[in-house]
């Protein structure tokens, strides 16, 4: 072989290698805009519990006197999850979040199209649990505002397309704007049939204030890290930095094969 062509392997060799790193650079920096976002919420844990505990009832609109009061159609222990999906469907992922949480926009972000699309096909159902830890680190309470605002979401049978919407327009982490009913009742114009006077009621009373607590305390004493905290068949798949939405699409579209 003439040192020529050995000369012209040897480059084409390295320029593969370049290549493969620049992917491995790529797929870490994705990881790690998905996964590091959530390191902003997990520190907050530690302060949340504190800072909650020292300041239960001080904060605006929480431990509202009465009952919790579930939305329509929550399902699960004590009425905490609202279910998206059919209750047919073989998979369940379960989702902690708060809509404050950048965190758990980044994931709404990479995940949510493959979300939908499963949750279409009949073949995934999720199950979210609305937490404030945001309001506990930072203060504020945009955190409760803005998941009692779901809730009367759900009320209405628009939940799904006013989440999204939330995190489509979520202020930054030290923005409270999530506390402005106004703010929330003005995003429910971007879902059609929603911005009734029986939403907007829902949303200035804060029916849900209190249900929004009880599931903040039940992910509190779950023994979990972090928002968002994402489960599929109990296994916490947002710690998984090998996860990714086509291979989430593929566990899901295995398991409805069986």
């Amino acid at each position: 072989m003439s040192e020529k062509n050995r000369d012209g392997k040897r480059t084409a060799r390295e320029r593969l290698a370049v290549e493969r790193e620049k992917q491995k650079a790529t797929d870490k920096r994705r990881r790690t805009l998905i996964v590091g976002a959530s390191v902003v919420c997990v520190l907050g844990l530690a302060a949340v519990i504190g800072v909650v505990a020292a300041k239960a009832g001080k904060d605006k609109g929480s431990d509202k006197a009465g009952p919790a009061v579930a939305p329509s159609g929550a399902q699960g222990k004590d009425s905490l999850a609202i279910p998206v999906g059919k209750d047919g469907a073989k998979s369940t992922l379960t989702v902690w979040e708060d809509f404050r949480c950048p965190a758990c926009q980044a994931f709404e972000v990479a995940y949510r199209p493959t979300l939908h699309e499963l949750a279409d096909a009949g073949k995934l159902r999720t199950e979210y649990h609305l937490v404030r830890l945001i309001d506990g680190n930072l203060g504020g309470s945009g955190s409760l505002r803005a998941a009692n605002a779901a809730a009367c979401a759900q009320d209405a049978g628009k939940f799904r397309d006013y989440h999204d919407v939330l995190y489509a327009n979520q202020p930054k982490e030290t923005d409270d704007a999530f506390a402005d009913n106004d703010k929330l009742i003005a995003l429910a114009g971007k879902v059609k049939g929603l911005d009734t006077p029986a939403f907007q009621k829902c949303v200035k009373d804060g029916t849900h204030d209190s249900w929004v607590d009880k599931s903040n305390q039940a992910f509190r004493t779950g023994g979990f890290n972090g928002t968002p905290t994402v489960l599929l068949g109990g296994k916490n798949i947002y710690q998984d930095q090998t996860m990714t939405p086509a291979k989430l699409k593929q566990m899901v579209e295995d398991a409805d094969k069986r």
